[in-house]
């Protein structure tokens, strides 16, 4: 670049390949589907349980509920625009700000809290490590895409806080100031903490930045204070109160941007779930009571652990979070369900439009025949199978095994492998294969029995959401895996119905970790939760029980709590398990109460 061309450029922050026009994905609101509502905390049910004219927590008309997102995080605030836009009073965020970090998970197995250290997905690497793919570059478009749309989600009232370390604060800040304008820069708070090591070649790295911005002039602050330590002088000041605690005396002061009163989690803290980039909540706390007021909506786009839905949920605010994580989203929920009191909240999912968009990026315009030709091959290619045409519902073969594949914005029916099945045995083979992004409920039985009678080996497998990331699939790092199965059943007792587990497989033990198939001691070990949707009606799933472990109770209820049922007639009940890696697997019993 010539002095000429500097001359002419605005001060700024520039990097290869900047982009100020941000690639705005339009998704309805709609898209953001709900795949279960939880109407009612463990916490709550175990306190309240026995308890006399107890109100049945599904009967309550819910006008609002909190909501936890699994899916991208840009695709997610590009939904959340259509109806919130100038909506959300606070955004915290703690984006990947660490290049070579370990984002290694804990997972407990078990009774016993034997652990094993679970290494991230692939499409987790992405949004902890692979951010930086083409280096800083990378990492400073992500994070301007995603600032621009943060500021349109905020209210007038609105502030951002962006928690940030040496890496990238300076950085970002210059983004920040471009976007949101440097007279609606707040502070720079220094949070300072004493763990880890010391350094080495110089002073130790002991704090992070939170940058935080308003969206305009009429930003709420609350101001807070703390305690300073300053005897009182012989003399008498009447403008200063003293009080006194096993400290000594102390006077009130505001809260400056320098904070060094909150340590990082301990390992035994009660707090922790064992995720690796877990914040106090007394640090989020500091923030959400500064920033809103009761009621506010509260937001985090980056939401790991869950610990701002969980600080915001216990000083009374709504809250939205979003995770790209699968296990985030699982760790999220079981946090929420510990929280006595906890308000109605819904898990959403933005998937079948995000891999729309994604089919129609990748595969350019072209006619409906032609995409879904391309999308078929590149499946194949991923699973290593070659095409085989001449049939609506056979894509390919590998080995011996015929292959069908499901399409991008529906779930695999129970229609669609009849004709698979059909075709196989038509073309007089003994295997089929059927790869999926979304399967229908309750599923795995039925195609099971109509697999066996048609003498043909099925196979289901999954279509990970890594395929849709060109960086794993480069890699290499795409695994199809099989699809788990669950058997329950129904006793009947005086007080009403319950569900018993009675056996969880995961067919394809080679993809299980050594030291994970070491651990396992019963096939209950798998099963890190586990709910039940009494009346299921073909939608989104309603968790009306649930039993899950935690880092201090490690056991696991098998058999559910009695249901007793107002009227007389057919229910479908829905078994849902989420396994010790974060996966899901749902199982329906047809309930005849006469």
């Amino acid at each position: 670049m010539n002095d000429n061309n500097n001359q002419e450029l605005p001060l700024g922050l520039y990097w290869k390949g900047k982009r100020t026009t941000v690639d705005r994905i339009v998704l309805p609101f709609q898209s953001l589907e709900v795949v279960e509502t939880i109407n009612e905390s463990r916490a709550t049910r175990e306190k309240e349980k026995g308890t006399m004219f107890r109100q049945d927590p599904n009967a309550i008309d819910v006008e609002w509920r909190n909501k936890l997102i699994w899916g991208d995080n840009k695709y997610v605030m590009s939904a959340l625009l259509e109806k919130y836009a100038g909506k959300i009073d606070l955004i915290y965020i703690d984006p990947p700000f660490a290049t070579g970090a370990n984002f290694e998970t804990t997972v407990r197995i078990g009774e016993k809290d034997l652990k094993h250290t679970k290494e991230p997905s692939a499409i987790e690497e992405v949004a902890y490590r692979d951010t930086w793919g083409k280096g800083l570059d990378s990492f400073l478009q992500m994070m301007y895409d995603r600032i621009v749309l943060i500021r349109e989600l905020l209210s007038d009232n609105g502030t951002l806080y962006i928690h940030l370390d040496w890496r990238t604060t300076h950085y970002v800040k210059l983004i920040l100031d471009e976007v949101f304008g440097t007279n609606y820069f707040m502070n720079s708070i220094v949070w300072c903490y004493k763990s880890g090591g010391a350094g080495d070649n110089g002073f130790s790295k002991k704090h992070d930045y939170i940058l935080a911005y308003s969206k305009s002039d009429k930003k709420t602050f609350n101001v807070l204070q703390e305690k300073s330590y300053m005897k009182p002088g012989s003399g008498k000041n009447p403008a200063q109160t003293y009080y006194e605690d096993e400290n000594g005396s102390y006077t009130l002061v505001n809260i400056k941007d320098w904070w060094a009163d909150i340590g990082m989690l301990a390992t035994s803290s009660y707090e922790r779930v064992d995720y690796p980039t877990q914040k106090p909540e007394a640090l989020i706390e500091r923030i959400v009571k500064a920033s809103t007021n009761e009621n506010d909506l509260v937001a985090d786009f980056f939401c790991g652990s869950g610990t701002t839905a969980a600080v915001a949920e216990k000083l009374g605010r709504k809250w939205i979070v979003a995770d790209i994580g699968r296990y985030a989203i699982h760790t999220t929920r079981k946090r929420m369900l510990e929280i006595d009191g906890c308000q109605p909240f819904e898990i959403l999912n933005i998937g079948k439009y995000e891999r729309q968009y994604w089919q129609s990026f990748n595969f350019g315009k072209k006619t409906p025949e032609q995409t879904l030709a391309e999308y078929i091959g590149f499946v194949l290619k991923l699973y290593k199978a070659e095409a085989l045409p001449g049939s609506a519902f056979i894509h390919g073969k590998k080995g011996n095994k015929l292959v069908h594949i499901g399409g991008v914005d529906a779930p695999v029916t129970f229609g669609d492998i009849q004709h698979a099945l059909e075709d196989t045995r038509r073309m007089k083979q003994k295997e089929l294969v059927v790869l999926g992004w979304e399967w229908e409920m309750g599923l795995h039985d039925v195609v099971e029995q109509e697999a066996e009678k048609a003498g043909i080996k099925l196979q289901l497998l999954s279509i990970p959401r890594e395929a849709m990331d060109k960086r794993a699939v480069d890699a290499g790092d795409i695994q199809f895996f099989e699809l788990a199965y669950l058997e329950s059943e129904v006793k009947k007792s005086a007080h009403g119905y319950q569900i018993k587990l009675t056996d969880f497989v995961i067919p394809n033990l080679d993809l299980i970790p050594a030291e994970v198939k070491k651990l396992i001691k019963k096939w209950s070990d798998y099963i890190d939760y586990w709910s039940v949707d009494w009346d299921y009606k073909d939608d989104t799933f309603h968790n009306q029980w649930q039993s899950y472990r935690t880092k201090k109770d490690r056991s696991l209820e098998l058999t559910s709590d009695p249901k007793q049922y107002d009227k007389k007639g057919d229910y479908k009940v829905m078994v849902k398990v989420i396994d010790i890696f974060g996966n899901d697997t749902t199982h329906i019993i047809e309930l005849k109460h006469r």
